[in-house]
């Protein structure tokens, strides 16, 4: 009998407890993979975000910033209140030493975003170059050295202008000289590359480079240039671009060199024309362009006004006839030595013309507060030229007014550039006195 009792004592301890054994063990085995693989997706979408997002505050006021209160001094000295919209969302990235692209209209203080970055970051102690500033023109890196000299003028910090105008034998000095050396260097692609090549310039010491108008840069006519200064740099360098348009193209070329960059983008949509009224004249034909010019010349009273046509054969013609009619103007581009284009701009600036005629050579970067009326001329061959062109007025926050002369070659043209910008361009009113 007790044998009998044992048996199915004995049944009831086997079954019980070898099935459900299996069955946790699969649970559990199960519950770890789903885990594991909620894990991974969880580092995978963390990776995704914008890292600006998960690690940076915007700025609300420059006080905010951890650096150097005589920078701080400089910036107000320079006339700013408050910070704009980059300046909030990109200058502890610069600070931070981490690569950077941002993307920023002409006229939101783009450039002192980077001046505050850089001068942030420098140590002005150490008796060595740290900083390298690209600018895609002279004129261009004439007003980046102003503005950082405006903004240091509080530090003890040294400065170079790199450039075509001033001889290589001054610039040799100038970046040797002892005892001591500059700690930011200012300048254009092909005179910073000679510099290197000539020893005079010692990259094993920088620790960051940035790069204005930064698409321009890595376009056709500046990439070689860029990826030849690129080569020689140190290994572990912050990299920074700044730019109002990036192309399509333009994170491939990035990518070469530039490590998990902090990305602060705005969309084609959002690059507005806020502030700018925007309008064209329906002209038909080229030859009927100047006649329509000094006719709004008569019935406009413009402060400072920008005209832009699209090659040098047009600046010169069109300066010869408006001369020749009275005119008083002044024209830029490539052709012309660095001297004339100097003079030029510093009577410009000044007032002492008040009509320039330009290439695409001043589309970009170039800051002339008093602009009130840019004129395209000639519509620009791409949309992102349009609004480098037009936000020579309006510049941070000011009223401005843009207008084109459209022939009926131009129609697609401007389809595009409506389209591009979501934006709405207006035949220009009888009463054209009401514009301004």
């Amino acid at each position: 009998m007790s044998s009998k009792e044992t048996k199915p004592a004995h049944k009831k301890k086997k079954e019980p407890k070898k099935e459900p054994k299996k069955e946790t063990v699969k649970k559990e085995t199960v519950k770890k993979e789903t885990v594991k693989k909620e894990t991974k997706k969880k580092d995978e979408e963390e990776k995704d975000e914008d890292p600006k997002e998960e690690i940076f505050d915007e700025i609300e006021k420059f006080e905010d910033l951890e650096i150097d209160e005589k920078i701080i001094r400089g910036v107000f000295s320079y006339g700013f209140e408050k910070p704009s919209p980059i300046q909030k969302k990109a200058i502890r990235p610069v600070l931070s030493g981490r690569d950077v692209i941002a993307q920023a209209q002409s006229g939101t203080g783009k450039t002192a975003t980077f001046v505050l970055g850089v001068l942030g970051r420098v140590n002005v102690a150490e008796n060595k170059t740290q900083a390298l500033i690209l600018a895609h023109t002279r004129e261009l890196a004439l007003q980046i050295n102003n503005v950082f000299r405006q903004i240091g003028n509080y530090m003890d910090i040294v400065f170079n202008l790199s450039i075509k105008g001033v001889s290589t034998s001054e610039n040799i000095d100038a970046l040797c000289k002892k005892p001591r050396k500059p700690h930011i260097v200012i300048g254009t692609p092909g005179r910073i590359l000679d510099m290197i090549n000539k020893r005079a310039l010692q990259v094993n010491t920088l620790k960051m480079i940035v790069i204005d108008e930064a698409d321009e840069m890595l376009s056709e006519g500046f990439v070689d240039q860029i990826y030849n200064i690129m080569r020689t740099m140190p290994a572990k360098m912050q990299v920074c671009l700044f730019s109002a348009t990036m192309p399509t193209n333009f994170f491939d070329v990035t990518a070469k060199f530039m490590q998990d960059p902090v990305k602060i983008l705005v969309k084609a949509e959002q690059l507005t024309l806020e502030g700018i009224k925007q309008f064209y004249i329906d002209v038909q034909k080229n030859s009927y362009k100047f006649e329509t010019l000094c006719d709004l010349y008569s019935l406009l009273t413009i402060n400072q006004s920008i005209i832009y046509c699209n090659n040098k054969k047009v600046v010169d013609d069109l300066t010869y006839r408006m001369k020749d009619a009275n005119f008083s103007v002044s024209y830029i581009h490539g052709g012309i030595t660095p001297d004339e284009r100097e003079e030029t701009m510093a009577a410009f600036r000044s007032g002492s013309t008040r009509v320039l005629i330009s290439t695409d050579l001043l589309a970009r970067g170039i800051d002339v507060q008093q602009v009130s009326i840019v004129i395209n001329y000639d519509i620009p061959n791409n949309v992102e030229n349009y609004l480098h062109r037009i936000g020579r007025s309006g510049r941070f926050g000011r009223k401005g007014v843009g207008i084109n002369f459209a022939t009926h070659y131009d129609v697609e043209k401007m389809k595009n550039i409506e389209q591009y910008y979501e934006t709405h361009i207006e035949e220009m009113p009888e009463d054209i006195s009401a514009i301004l």
